[in-house]
């Protein structure tokens, strides 16, 4: 399987409580709900046909307990058949136990788990949010694929992304667009360390 990942952001990079004002408040952050009025019809159609192509899902313990809490409830959701019967992974040193079938808790060495999760056959296994996580992946060189929605939005504060200092990655754009909320849509294939080279040598 392919590891993708989905991820709202603002402007600045944040990730944080992009659904609502309640959906994630640690570390005392103020502004969740920001993504939400950039969302249309559009975007909500891209969206379905990247859910379409999972296999499974991951998920960092936060995300997780968010998404197990409201999709079982969301069963008219048009989305509510493949997240909730597709295969779930939840990376957590803290959980023992998960009640959102089928569910499997990876609490050992992730990246060497996901690694594995990879060489099971199937398309791909999508990151839905989960930042901290996401970073840690990346920095392993396991994500294969970046699908970024940028609300025109600059939060100020919140957890970012790209921290001011992490490990480099290269990048290479596969697709973008604009929605007519304002999102613009990226979708970048990871391509291992980045080049660097200088302005104007002849070298």
């Amino acid at each position: 399987m392919r590891l993708v990942l989905q991820e709202f952001l603002s402007l600045d990079g944040v990730y944080q409580g992009p659904g609502s004002p309640e959906e994630d408040t640690s570390d005392g952050f103020t502004r969740g709900g920001w993504f939400v009025p950039h969302l249309d019809e559009e975007f909500e159609r891209q969206a379905g046909v990247w859910l379409g192509r999972a296999d499974a899902f991951l998920f960092g313990r936060r995300t997780y307990a968010n998404f197990a809490r409201d999709w079982p409830k969301m069963t008219e959701h048009p989305f509510a058949g493949i997240l909730n019967g597709l295969p779930k992974y939840v990376a957590s040193r803290t959980l023992t136990e998960a009640a959102w079938d089928p569910t499997t808790i990876l609490s050992g060495e992730v990246p060497a788990q996901v690694a594995e999760l990879k060489q099971q056959p199937g398309r791909e296994l999508q990151i839905h949010g989960s930042g901290q996580l996401a970073r840690s992946l990346l920095a392993a060189g396991l994500i294969d694929e970046l699908r970024l929605a940028i609300a025109p939005v600059v939060v100020g504060s919140g957890r970012r992304l790209f921290p001011h200092s992490g490990a480099p990655a290269g990048l290479r754009l596969v697709s973008n667009g604009t929605t007519p909320g304002g999102l613009t849509v990226l979708v970048y294939a990871s391509t291992g360390r980045p080049e660097y080279g200088t302005y104007g040598s002849d070298a």
